[in-house]
C-alpha cells in the first residue's frame, strides 16, 4: 500500500516524502509544479526524491478530478498527506481565483477520491495558523473561534477544515488538519521572510521589515514539522469520540503544529545576521494588508495525543538554513 503526498515538489511535501521514503514506504508524489515560485527549485527537490525507486511522481493538477483519478487509480493507497495548495497570504490579494481552484476545489477532490478507496486509513491535510486572523488570545488554541479571517488564503484554509468535518461526519473518513506556524529550514520557500532576508542581506540590499519590526512569530524548523506530520499520519483519529475532535464525534481532528516558542521578529533578524556574519539594512514598513502582528501556537493537544515535542530553537535552525542556502546557490 502506497502513501500519496500532494505538493511533493513543495517545501514541506518534499521533506515529508523524503522521511517516508527513508523508512521504507512507497510514496506517490503529486504536484503541478507551477511557477508561483522557482520551478528550478521544485525540480531540484523532485530530482532528489526520484533517486529513490520507491518514489513515483505524477505531474497533475489535483483540482482536475479526472486527472487525479487517472493518476491514482493505478496504485493501492492507504494514506494521503495533502500538502499541495496555493500558499501565501499576500498573493491571495493579487490572484484570488488560484486559491479557490487549488485550496477549495482541490481539497474537495482529494476528499472525494479518498472516500471511495478500499481499506483507506487516513487523510492528513494542511491548514494554517492564518485561520486565527486577528485573534487576541495568546497562544492560539484549537478551541478558539476562527470565524474572522483577515485574508482570502485564511478563509480557504478554514473552509477546508469545515469541508473535512462534513466528510468525516457523513462518510466516516478519518482526517487530521494541521495548522502550520511559520515553517522554515533547508529547501524552504523563496517567498518567505527567512529566504528574502537572507538573499537581501547577502546582496547588500535592504530587507522589508513590516509593522516597523513589531511582529512575533512561532518559527518552526522543518525537521520538527515533518516529525509531527508523520506522527499524525501514523495515528488516525478513532471513530469513537474519545480523540480530540472539532464539533462532533466524527473522526476528524485539528491540531496546531508549531514551535511552542514565539519569537520577536527583530530577534530572528539578529540570529540571521550572526549566522551570515553581516548586518542587515532594514526598510521599516507599515503592516501589510491581510497580515497579523503575532502568532503563537498552543500545541498541548498534539503533545498530549501524539507526544509531539519540537526541539529546534532558531539559534540552531537558522544556521542550518543559511548553510543550505549558501550551498544551494554556490556562495562561499
Amino acid at each position: 500500500m502506497a502513501i500519496v503526498v500532494t505538493g511533493a515538489a513543495g517545501f514541506i511535501g518534499f521533506h515529508v516524502s523524503r522521511l517516508l521514503l527513508g523508512r521504507g514506504e512507497e510514496v506517490i508524489g503529486i504536484d503541478i509544479v507551477n511557477d508561483y515560485y522557482s520551478v528550478e527549485l521544485k525540480q531540484s527537490r523532485l530530482a532528489l526524491l526520484q533517486e529513490n525507486p520507491a518514489f513515483t511522481f505524477h505531474k497533475i493538477d489535483f483540482s482536475d478530478f479526472d486527472a487525479l483519478k487517472g493518476a491514482l487509480d493505478q496504485h493501492k493507497i492507504s494514506h494521503v498527506v495533502h500538502l499541495g495548495a496555493q500558499a501565501g497570504v499576500r498573493y491571495s490579494l493579487e490572484n484570488p481565483f488560484a486559491y479557490a481552484q487549488s485550496n477549495l476545489l482541490g481539497h474537495l477532490n482529494v476528499m472525494e477520491y479518498c472516500r471511495h478507496l478500499d481499506n483507506f486509513e487516513h487523510l492528513v491535510y494542511a491548514s494554517s495558523s492564518s485561520v486565527y486572523g486577528g485573534n487576541k488570545n495568546m497562544p492560539f488554541s484549537v478551541d478558539d473561534r476562527v470565524d474572522n479571517p483577515v485574508s482570502l488564503y485564511a478563509a480557504t484554509k478554514k473552509s477546508d477544515e469545515l469541508m473535512s468535518q462534513s466528510y468525516a461526519h457523513l462518510f466516516r473518513l478519518p482526517q487530521t488538519g494541521l495548522r502550520f506556524f511559520t515553517v522554515y529550514g533547508p529547501w524552504g520557500r523563496p517567498d518567505m521572510a527567512m529566504w528574502i532576508f537572507t538573499k537581501n542581506i547577502l546582496a547588500g540590499k535592504p530587507i522589508p521589515v513590516f509593522n516597523h519590526g513589531d511582529m512575533r512569530r512561532d518559527f518552526t524548523f522543518i525537521e520538527d514539522i515533518i516529525d509531527g506530520v508523520v506522527r499524525c499520519m501514523d495515528n488516525p483519529p478513532k471513530d469513537d469520540g474519545t480523540m480530540h475532535t472539532v464539533g462532533s464525534n466524527a473522526p476528524h481532528r485539528v491540531y496546531n503544529i508549531g514551535n511552542n516558542n514565539t519569537e520577536n521578529l527583530m530577534d530572528m533578524i539578529g540570529v540571521l545576521e550572526k549566522s551570515l556574519g553581516k548586518k542587515a539594512e532594514m526598510e521599516l514598513l507599515p503592516m501589510q494588508p491581510g497580515d497579523v502582528k503575532e502568532t503563537a501556537a498552543d500545541i498541548s493537544a498534539i503533545q498530549n495525543d501524539l507526544g509531539f515535542e519540537p526541539m529546534t530553537k532558531i539559534e540552531e535552525g537558522i544556521p542550518q538554513f543559511v548553510h543550505w542556502y549558501k550551498n544551494y546557490h554556490k556562495i562561499n
